[in-house]
């Protein structure tokens, strides 16, 4: 295996909060770096890279393969994780059977040959590039105000992924003031459906 290291922030095995597969047991890698930095997000912590936060490709396998736990699937999120080349990550980890899934902003090109699950959330500041529009399996827009809807549904007409899942999540520090308004919105338009980040709820990573 060459010498490839990505700038790892945390990696953890715990409970998906979030979108189509909510529940689950997966393990988490973080990546560091972001591209967009938005004023609420809740991983501000993942955005600046130091020199001790990259982890060789071999070690990063390993912590992965050494946990033993019995649901095999693996998420990659960050800050922004396709800013860095994935596909030696994720080939290593196809090798040994383990199901990828990816948690972007779609700002940057996604490898998705080997990959099983891409969740695209779209930020305003930089929206997605139009090539990622068409291997989306999940959009996932976060709504704070009464104007994101209107960007959910701009974002829900540019899928040309087919059986691509449309939701929309409260903004965490604003989840009960605008949750109500996006479980008004879904009965209406019942193309959406509701995500919440049940981690959070539960008070694990």
């Amino acid at each position: 295996m060459k010498k490839i290291s990505y700038p790892i922030k945390e990696s953890f095995y715990s409970i998906q909060g979030e979108g189509h597969y909510y529940g689950i047991a997966a393990y988490f890698i973080r990546f560091g770096g972001c591209n967009i930095k938005c004023d609420w997000c809740d991983t501000k912590e993942s955005w600046n890279i130091k020199k001790k936060d990259f982890v060789p490709i071999h070690k990063i396998i390993s912590n992965v393969v050494n946990n033993n736990y019995t649901n095999r699937t693996v998420v990659i999120t960050g800050g922004e994780p396709t800013m860095w080349n994935l596909s030696p990550l994720i080939k290593e980890l196809k090798k040994k059977g383990y199901r990828i899934h990816i948690e972007t902003s779609g700002s940057y090109p996604i490898e998705e040959k080997y990959v099983d699950w891409i969740t695209i959330s779209p930020k305003k500041k930089k929206k997605p590039i139009q090539e990622n529009y068409k291997k989306i399996n999940e959009l996932k827009i976060v709504i704070s105000d009464k104007n994101d809807f209107l960007f959910a549904e701009e974002q829900a007409t540019y899928i040309e992924a087919p059986n691509c899942f449309l939701f929309l999540q409260p903004e965490w520090n604003n989840t009960f003031r605008i949750l109500p308004e996006i479980i008004s919105y879904i009965k209406n338009n019942p193309k959406w459906r509701i995500s919440l980040q049940i981690h959070k709820m539960l008070n694990i990573p």
